[in-house]
């Protein structure tokens, strides 16, 4: 029971040590682009309850081949089974980031600005994996890294809005909107950009990339 009494507190109150770091962690990032403690929560607030909001862009019917059973070459002949797929833009992954980004361009030096965005939209484009069934996926620390590295070397002055803006935006063209035209190979009813595998990224890329700055 002793050792019992002593974990307990610990457990119960470890989760909400975590959330305030988190949240501190939060507010520290978003401070050095110019907002409020209240401003930054409410952002992050805005950003998880948008994530769970899907906004239909277009809407178009898609053929998924199925095996044809052995016999059916020769009885008859089974069509391919038609379905709708929705493309949506998220709020919270898409919609939101970007609406900061294109903001935080009145603040950003123009020139390095362009180039960490082109970097990172290329690395986004060659690192993003369609996976059917699934979506987008892409690794989550790898657009923050290299965007926050080159704000720091082109923009030593004012690295934050270039490190966020190139980690949002260059993280969705690259990774969702360069892939458009491959989004009917992934078969799903509903394809989200800035949502599923993005979001992590574009996520990761407005916090770490403005707090490594």
């Amino acid at each position: 029971m002793g050792c019992l009494g002593l974990l307990l507190p610990i457990i119960i109150t470890l989760p909400l040590v975590l959330a305030l770091v988190f949240f501190n962690v939060i507010t520290i990032s978003f401070g050095k682009l110019g907002l409020s403690p209240e401003a930054a929560i409410a952002l992050l607030v805005a950003t998880l309850i948008g994530s769970m909001i899907n906004i239909p862009l277009t809407r178009r019917r898609i053929e998924c081949e199925e095996p044809q059973p052995a016999y059916a070459p020769y009885l008859f002949y089974m069509p391919p089974k038609v379905k709708e797929q929705v493309v949506a833009i998220n709020l919270g992954g898409a919609i939101i980031p970007a609406g900061m980004a294109i903001y935080l361009f009145t603040q950003a030096p123009i020139g390095p600005t362009l180039i960490t965005l082109a970097a990172v939209t290329l690395v986004a484009k060659l690192l993003a994996r369609l996976v059917p069934g699934v979506g987008i996926t892409l690794p989550g620390w790898i657009p923050p890294i290299i965007s926050a590295g080159l704000a720091f070397l082109l923009a030593r002055d004012n690295p934050a809005p270039v490190a966020f803006i190139a980690g949002t935006l260059g993280t969705l063209i690259g990774a969702d909107l360069l892939n458009w035209p491959n989004f009917k190979k992934l078969g799903s009813q509903v394809i989200s950009i800035g949502g599923a595998g993005v979001f992590d990224g574009v996520f990761l890329s407005g916090i770490i990339a403005a707090l490594l700055t």
